[in-house]
């Protein structure tokens, strides 16, 4: 056995020394002689402490000082299980002392944000009240993008400011939307008329059947000419919006008119075959290319005929089912990786279980617009079959978003 300061070499193998409760562990093995062998852990030793002395460098020399805790932390715990032959411990006890002063930075630098914190707060609090309109809201605009400069408080006292913060900008933009409502009474009803028009377009737009759109389309563009009034600034963006979809509508509606229609065992085969297809990728990851073929598949389908046998009514649903599984999928794993940048560095349960908690947060979410949509429903409901029709699909279509979400997370959870 050959000894070294730090570890030594017991049957070809070489060992560090254990150290601060640790016992003695493998690091590696002789590749061509046993003091080449040693010196390579050593060189990694020096290495690490070189991390260590660059770390310290970094810290003294930047501002935000407090931003590399999670680094030293990180780099203290990788010693414990470092495969390298020299003395940890001094390294160990360096970083400690360097994670004491950081939180003693950050801790000073939370009691300074605080005071000023309680500063922007007195100023909302004495703008709150002013009618002054223009000049307030960016007034308020600039106190709250020196809110959003300045960093965190405490823990403890987080909910305590964010709530007087947001309660005195809450009173001035409400006090000002109260002002403008009353102003304008009508033109603001106008407004909704022409909102109300715009989204019968997308409704219609969004239906099956390009003969029934088209017939929809020609009415509300009669009604959008009835219409009121309104200053030209608000009319324009609707305008611009209404006309982008109705010509749509006309020219799938031409489309169709001219394209030639499969038999309907011919479709109904077709329909069978995508739905298979779409419901495969729907049960796997979101990589590009599953996205990709996804997206082709769809493709295809907008080019089937609207209409369809009824035979193959539950699969044409199932198709946008699992076509919405394969979006939501998508759209699941970007919004992770954008909320945690070591996502794809965590194990496969761990990601899991942050894409489990932000589906809960979605399901809420649209759970609560669902039902909003309902009471909406009830206060404007009419007797046109028309707005009868639009008005399921619209339920139908928040419905199926909170759908497509629980089956993912049953996916997720029975993992």
């Amino acid at each position: 056995m050959t000894e070294h300061p730090y570890g030594y070499i017991k049957e070809n193998k070489v060992y560090l020394k254990g150290f601060l409760g640790q016992g003695d562990r493998v690091i590696g093995e002789v590749k061509e002689d046993e003091a080449s062998t040693l010196r390579y852990f050593e060189d990694r030793f020096e290495s690490v402490k070189e991390k260590i002395a660059q770390l310290k460098k970094e810290i003294e020399e930047n501002q935000n000082k407090g931003s590399f805790m999670m680094k030293l932390i990180h780099l203290k715990e990788s010693l414990m299980q470092y495969d390298a032959l020299g003395d940890f411990v001094p390294l160990i006890e360096e970083l400690e002392a360097q994670e004491s002063y950081l939180e003693e930075i950050i801790a000073a630098n939370r009691e300074r944000n605080l005071e000023i914190k309680k500063g922007l707060i007195m100023e909302a609090e004495a703008l709150k009240n002013n009618t002054d309109w223009k000049a307030t809201s960016e007034q308020f605009r600039e106190i709250k993008q020196r809110w959003i400069k300045t960093g965190p408080v405490g823990k403890e006292l987080e909910d305590e400011v964010e709530g007087q913060f947001n309660a005195a900008i809450d009173t001035f933009f409400k006090n000002r939307k109260n002002f403008f409502e009353g102003l304008a009474i009508q033109a603001e009803e106008n407004i909704k008329v022409y909102e109300a028009l715009v989204r019968q377009a997308r409704d219609a737009f969004d239906l099956p059947d390009a003969k029934q759109a088209f017939e929809i389309s020609k009415r509300i563009q009669k009604e959008w000419k009835a219409s009121g009034k309104v200053p030209a600034e608000k009319r324009q963006p609707l305008w611009d919006e209404f006309s982008k979809i109705n010509n749509r509508i006309f020219s799938r509606f031409k489309r169709n008119a001219q394209s030639n229609q499969l038999n309907p065992r011919e479709l109904a085969k077709k329909v069978e075959q995508m739905t298979e297809q779409i419901k495969q990728l729907s049960k796997k990851p979101p990589t590009p290319e599953n996205v990709s073929a996804a997206r082709r598949i769809q493709a295809e389908w907008k080019k089937l005929p609207p209409k369809k046998p009824r035979e193959v009514q539950q699969l044409s649903w199932s198709f946008v089912f699992f076509s919405d599984i394969v979006s939501e999928k998508s759209f699941l794993d970007k919004l992770a990786r954008s909320k945690y940048e070591d996502f794809r560095e965590k194990s496969p349960e761990e990601q899991d279980k942050i894409k489990i908690s932000i589906l809960k947060d979605l399901i809420y979410r649209d759970q609560k617009e669902l039902e909003t949509v309902k009471e909406n429903a009830e206060k404007f409901r009419t007797n046109e079959d028309d707005f009868e029709i639009m008005l399921k699909r619209k339920l139908s279509s928040y419905k199926r978003k909170v759908d497509v979400k629980n089956h993912i997370l049953r996916e997720l959870s029975n993992k």
